[in-house]
């Protein structure tokens, strides 16, 4: 029997892992063990710390629901799911830039006529936006049938699932490009937002301290059969908090410029934005 030391701990679970189990399960095992014990020692981690740790897991788990995934808030606070995002999806070309995808999408939005409005309820001082651009393929090409699904906060800074006042599904929309690749429709101009700041991750945010703003976006997902699909978001160029983004997903290629509409127009402003696609490989 191994006499277990603080030598020989890591290695020895190290080789614990069996023979029998598919080389990328060994790969991350043996890096996750490594990382995660020389953290410990860095640290030099205290088992009071280590209860501590334990326990915050544990009510992370019980907060988590179909409205809310705890996890991915704690991912995001440390930048690890934006991280993760750049790694899976590494941009190698004119393909457009994606971000993380957050703790609010929703699936099955309402099915929306192209130009068609995503608000069901209006705000005191909200500024309406027609979101329009064209759709691409990294050849230049206008591409037809993108579907494109659209979510957003409200002014108040709270998305439906998060406002009892909010309609089901308010600013939230699935749309088609037409065949020139064009897509369009109308929203709000999204305001910034401090994501959930109690539980779990407001006690990360605290011990960090840092503040839990995000910047003033719109998300999108695109996807057509034959290319990648893209989950990405605009963001508003005049916003506060792009410059510290409480979950670090701000990307300048992502910034977009809300200018207001000419006059005559059924909306507030305008904010253009064209995205590239990749095809898959």
């Amino acid at each position: 029997m191994t006499n277990v030391t603080l030598d020989n701990i890591t290695p020895t679970v190290v080789a614990a892992l069996s023979s029998d189990i598919p080389d990328r399960q060994k790969v991350i095992m043996t890096s996750l063990i490594t990382h995660l014990h020389n953290f410990c020692r860095d640290v030099d981690l205290q088992h009071g710390e280590f209860l501590q740790a334990c326990d915050f897991f544990a009510r992370a788990g019980a907060t988590c629901d179909d409205k809310r995934q705890e996890f991915i808030l704690l991912s995001d606070i440390l930048g690890i799911e934006v991280l993760v995002d750049m790694l899976t999806n590494k941009v190698t070309g004119t393909e457009s830039e994606s971000t993380v995808l957050g703790p609010f999408y929703r699936e099955n939005p309402p099915v929306l006529p192209k130009g068609a409005s995503t608000v069901q309820k209006s705000f005191d001082g909200q500024e309406t936006v027609l979101v329009e651009g064209c759709i691409k393929d990294t050849d230049g090409r206008a591409l037809a049938g993108v579907t494109l699904d659209i979510w957003e906060d409200a002014p108040n800074g709270l998305y439906e699932q998060q406002d009892p006042e909010q309609p089901d599904f308010n600013l939230r929309g699935r749309f088609e490009t037409d065949a020139e690749g064009y897509y369009a429709f109308r929203a709000v101009r999204p305001a910034p937002y401090p994501i959930p700041d109690n539980e779990t991750a407001g006690e990360l945010l605290r011990y960090m301290g840092h503040h839990p703003y995000r910047p003033g976006h719109i998300h999108f997902m695109l996807f057509k059969e034959g290319y990648r699909t893209l989950v990405s978001q605009i963001y508003d160029s005049s916003s506060d908090y792009l410059d510290n983004d409480s979950v670090f997903a701000v990307k300048d290629s992502l910034i977009g410029e809300f200018k207001k509409a000419p006059e005559g127009a059924d909306t507030d402003l305008v904010l253009s934005f064209d995205f590239t696609l990749k095809q898959q490989s």
